[in-house]
């Protein structure tokens, strides 16, 4: 994974590697869930394909609550806001909560909001996975959510969303799964989220 500084003025900064940036951004309150591992999953293939990766798992994502209008911002909120400014591609897992996204993602995607004066505003011309997890059928609903929240924030989603029964599908802390249905859907996640940033860095 890719380490991201942030500078004195709130601007972050990569290594040299070349390759896109892919920013993972997702996970539970709990250590080790079952949501980070899944972008973990699709971090890995992104390696694999040839981008450079970077994940904003639960411990980046305790922001304060966000509030419009308030300019005053945490380390972890600049942090956070700007490692989405730099990527060139995302991935966004949470875990289905009563039929919704989570209110710790969702308030982190509400911070997005600062970058609508960037000149890429908010996710706009970026590839964005949509994964989420829940114990039952309710991560089809919840994905249908997350992916009109990406829309919402001018993303790009994939063609392939994913949902994940956790009652079926355990995962490995390295983000493998025995499951090779839903291996080989994050894989294929990583793969097109590289493939996006790569044909819009060439028609740039």
């Amino acid at each position: 994974m890719l380490q991201l500084t942030t500078t004195s003025n709130g601007t972050s900064r990569v290594g040299s590697r070349t390759g896109p940036l892919v920013v993972g951004i997702g996970g539970t309150m709990r250590p080790g869930s079952s949501t980070e591992q899944a972008v973990r999953a699709v971090l890995s293939a992104a390696e694999q394909a040839g981008a450079r990766t970077h994940l904003l798992g639960a411990t980046a994502l305790q922001l304060p609550l966000y509030l419009p209008g308030e300019t005053r911002r945490t380390a972890a909120a600049r942090q956070f806001v700007n490692a989405v400014r730099i990527a060139d591609g995302i991935v966004i897992g949470s875990p289905a909560y009563h039929g919704g996204i989570s209110g710790l993602v969702k308030n982190a995607l509400d911070y997005i909001e600062d970058l609508r004066d960037a000149p890429r505003p908010y996710l706009h011309g970026r590839a964005v996975g949509c994964l989420v997890t829940a114990r039952g059928s309710q991560a089809a609903t919840t994905l249908t959510s997350l992916r009109a929240v990406v829309h919402a924030l001018r993303g790009w989603p994939t063609p392939l969303g994913v949902a994940v029964n956790t009652e079926n599908v355990t995962f490995a802390a390295d983000g493998t799964t025995t499951d090779s249905h839903i291996s080989s859907q994050l894989s294929l996640m990583g793969e097109q989220i590289v493939e996006f940033a790569l044909a819009r860095s060439t028609a740039a």
